[in-house]
């Protein structure tokens, strides 16, 4: 369906997450995957749904020769714990520690999704409560081990190991957890 309702654009997906194409490709959606290089850094007075919408923007931004044919659609996810954003971890001490602060509450996970061309843009959010039980050090350490937390925003995946075991209960959409929203970026691409 939205192979049909897309095939007058091109479809640049600038993300480099296999989650995220692959979420496309179940979509059915005909795209390309473009890569730029942006230092994410946002000021630091934003909080929850701002950042999310800054990164997502800062990231279209890098794509400059958009024609009326091209879609770009780029995104940004972070976990949200007590005012505080936990982005991917960058070492296994890190991923520790974001862990270790997620272990026995509840934080939120935020999306947003830029979807842009040559003549407009239009930015959408969403967000899912997700609630941790008390994680032992031996769980996280296990699981940093065999799982590699580094490409995830909040050190972990809910679709592995520790989705399993550590998380009690989610409200929302699993699937912005596990890196986009597509139900709601479904709704906003049947409406181009």
């Amino acid at each position: 369906m939205l192979r049909e309702k897309l095939k007058d654009y091109n479809v640049i997906l600038a993300s480099g997450s296999p989650r995220r194409q692959q979420f496309f490709k179940d979509l059915d959606i005909d795209f390309s995957v473009q890569l730029k290089e942006v230092e994410e850094i946002y000021p630091q007075e934003l909080k929850g749904t701002e950042i999310t919408d800054f990164l997502a923007d800062l990231k279209s931004k890098s794509f400059t020769n958009l024609s009326d044919k091209d879609l770009l659609i780029t995104s940004d996810t972070i976990v949200w714990l007590e005012e505080k954003a936990l982005g991917k971890p960058k070492n296994p001490e890190e991923a520790f520690k974001m862990l270790k602060d997620l272990s026995g509450k509840k934080h939120q996970v935020i999306t947003s999704i830029s979807i842009k061309n040559k003549n407009f843009q239009k930015i959408i959010n969403d967000t899912t409560i997700v609630s941790f039980k008390e994680l032992s050090d031996e769980e996280i350490n296990y699981y940093i081990k065999n799982y590699q937390p580094f490409d995830k925003a909040g050190a972990y995946g809910i679709q592995e190991w520790i989705g399993f075991i550590a998380i009690d209960n989610i409200k929302g959409s699993y699937f912005n957890v596990v890196g986009l929203p597509v139900q709601k970026l479904y709704k906003e691409l049947i409406k181009l």
